[in-house]
């Protein structure tokens, strides 16, 4: 293997993409991960439908990855109508053309993204690697390991998380979010299929979205069920026949009687955005760069956009990897793709977690009005889908 011109920290799906993509541009890499091999060949399921928009599988497809999933890994999302309290009228989402995106488990993103690495031989993979410290300088960019060994080349960029180890350790700090809420998630099987249609239920003192796994069977759903952090933590503490009787209870029978069809898993709802994004011989991508709420479902999405980006601007100077102006360019561009959406998607979500009468009253407003405009509607759908036009009622 020829001289590593990039340092990529971080083996997540994010992480090995942005290898497959300097590789494809001609640029060798190696990529540090604290995790094992074994990890990253064959992840666990870990509960997580990640929506990915259609520029997101078109990057995929790019990256020769998205051929890699088995049929029953995609679900298909045609549909998604948005619900306010126990009202029965909804805002409703449709593409005209096709489907409005695609529903794809966290698990199957990360082996896919492990078989393109495999498939590359300018990307090492140097597993159970652990950075210490980091340094940035005008001849280059090093790493220090736990290990004592030292790693140098052209640019290091990161991808090790929202709680990015690496983004502090380059000086950068980060706006974070936290929202004082946890997610509850749980493949649920149910009486009525679900027409390959998501549905994001805001009740009050909870949120409940329904994302169909129409991949793998029509009566199959995965339930994001967002909580405030200390009734979340209670209810992780009650058997699985108490928990799937409240959820029963509160998912106003809109998709019929309900069963648990596997674990449930649990995150804290954390969102952050770095201050910059880019560095001297040093850049962020994925989570470390922008980690969402998964309300609108972006953060893998702007973790493949930020992938894109970045490859395309370092293939137009690979005799000078690591100079200022192209890693400022592509720190412009996905702050351009990420901050109206990141803004956006925080009010969304103060606005329908806060439970007072004028705010209650008001999402139902919103979401009227948004029903009964359709360049409104068509507008919102065209940033959450990353496509034009097509929208119908």
């Amino acid at each position: 293997m020829r001289k590593v011109e990039a340092l990529i920290v971080g083996g997540g799906p994010v992480g090995l993409s942005m290898a497959c993509a300097l590789a494809d541009a001609g640029i060798a890499s190696t990529v540090l991960e604290s995790a094992s091999e074994r990890e990253l060949a064959d992840p666990a399921e870990d509960g997580r439908e990640i929506a990915l928009t259609h520029r997101g599988m078109a990057i995929l497809q790019q990256l020769g990855a998205w051929q890699d999933l088995p049929p029953q890994a995609i679900s298909p999302l045609c549909q998604a109508r948005v619900f306010n309290g126990r009202a029965s009228d909804s805002l409703h989402f449709a593409d005209a053309r096709s489907d409005l995106g695609a529903l794809v488990p966290n698990h199957w993103l990360r082996h896919i993204a492990w078989l393109g690495v495999q498939r590359r031989p300018l990307v090492q993979l140097r597993c159970e690697a652990r950075v210490v410290a980091l340094s940035l300088d005008s001849a280059a960019a090093t790493l220090m390991l736990a290990d004592g060994a030292r790693l140098s080349a052209p640019l290091v960029i990161a991808a090790d998380s929202r709680f990015s180890a690496l983004r502090r350790l380059a000086g950068i700090g980060a706006e974070m979010r936290d929202f004082g809420r946890s997610v509850l998630l749980a493949r649920i099987e149910h009486e009525q299929p679900h027409q390959d249609q998501a549905l994001e239920c805001f009740h009050h003192g909870h949120t409940m979205a329904w994302l169909p796994l129409g991949g793998v069977s029509p009566k199959l759903s995965s339930l994001v069920l967002t909580l405030p952090t200390d009734q979340a933590e209670l209810q992780r503490g009650w058997s699985e026949g108490q928990w799937l009787d409240w959820v029963q209870q509160h998912s106003q029978n809109r998709l019929g009687a309900l069963k648990l069809a596997g674990p449930r898993h649990h995150y804290p709802l954390v969102a952050t955005y770095a201050h910059r994004f880019a560095a001297r011989r040093f850049a962020l991508v994925g989570d470390a760069a922008v980690g969402m709420h998964p309300v609108t479902a972006h953060g893998y999405n702007f973790g493949l956009y930020g992938v894109q980006r970045l490859a395309a601007e370092l293939a137009g100077s690979r005799y000078s990897l690591g100079a200022d102006a192209p890693l400022q360019r592509y720190a412009t561009g996905h702050r351009r793709d990420t901050w109206p959406i990141y803004q956006g998607t925080n009010a969304v979500v103060k606005l329908f977690t806060d439970e007072r009468r004028p705010a209650r009253l008001l999402r139902q407003g919103v979401l009227r009005l948004a029903q009964a405009l359709p360049p409104l509607k068509a507008a919102i759908a065209q940033q959450l889908t990353a496509r034009p036009g097509g929208l119908r009622a």
